[in-house]
């Protein structure tokens, strides 16, 4: 339901092959790594216009926090910190499983296809009859909506796998840990999208176009919807989901504790250090 500017789509080409050299063993793994996340942090700030358009202000405060984040982790990584090695081997894996679907067009336009397929089917099971425009493109009371490579999933999938590759784990950890993700995700992104569609061709939420509109008839609905509701449960679905990893993989939610006392521990003593205090 957006779409990436060619810039931002060649900060996310230069973080994925950044994080694949991750991979190759040698000295260069922690530049590979370093180079990785700068690149993800660029792409970030090559999307805030975008972002800003569509009212969504969330992306954008990921953009400012990623800076003090990129500092903690360059530094940690040319230490070789393995706690924030494992978090790089965990975004390296995360890429891996994306790529494919990223950058082989005929798999990733088969998952879309998939998705647009179930979403109009979900549709019709709840009454709401749509009309298919284009081959991902969704039409309904006048309004169009396009169903693109991030209203699949993949990229949240591939980052909880990911996240599940930090840490060393038993062959029936990786397969519970895999059934948690992937369906839970999938289907749940089902709905988000069933969800969004419904809300913005029927108007559900025309509240507040001083803040929600941009232009664009309808699109406060739109705006409340998907940059809000559906983001935010997004959000909430995700914690619920490394909740249950955390208590089927107990050193995974041990790394999880070390990395946020890494992260809280640097970045307090930057800001002492800033503010000139010595406690």
């Amino acid at each position: 339901m957006s779409s990436l500017p060619g810039l931002s789509n060649l900060f996310v080409l230069l973080s994925c092959l950044s994080f694949l050299a991750f991979f190759v063993p040698g000295r260069h793994r922690k530049y590979a790594a370093i180079a990785g996340w700068a690149f993800i942090i660029l792409f970030l700030y090559a999307e805030i216009p975008y972002y800003l358009s569509q009212n969504n202000l969330m992306y954008p405060a990921f953009a400012i926090l990623a800076i003090p984040f990129f500092y903690v982790t360059a530094r940690r990584l040319l230490r070789e910190d393995p706690v924030v090695l494992r978090l790089s081997l965990a975004a390296a894996v995360a890429f891996l499983i994306y790529a494919p679907f990223g950058y082989f067009p005929p798999l990733g336009n088969w998952l879309i296809g998939v998705v647009t397929g179930q979403v109009l089917w979900l549709l019709d099971v709840v009454g709401a009859q749509a009309t298919v425009l284009d081959w991902n493109l969704i039409g309904r009371n006048g309004f169009r909506i396009e169903i693109i490579l991030a209203c699949t999933g993949i990229q949240s999938i591939a980052i909880m796998l990911g996240v599940v590759a930090g840490v060393p784990t038993t062959l029936r950890q990786k397969v519970l840990a895999f059934l948690l993700v992937v369906p839970t995700i999938y289907i749940l992104n089902l709905f988000r999208n069933v969800f969004v569609i419904l809300a913005y061709t029927d108007q559900w939420f025309p509240f507040l176009p001083g803040i929600a509109s941009n232009g664009e008839y309808g699109y406060e609905s739109f705006f409340w919807a998907h940059n809000i509701l559906a983001e935010g449960g997004a959000l909430i679905a995700l914690v619920i989901i490394a909740y249950g990893l955390f208590t089927l993989i107990p050193a995974l939610a041990e790394w999880a504790s070390s990395l946020v006392a890494i992260y809280r521990d640097d970045l307090t003593r930057v800001a002492r250090a800033g503010t000139g205090s010595s406690r």
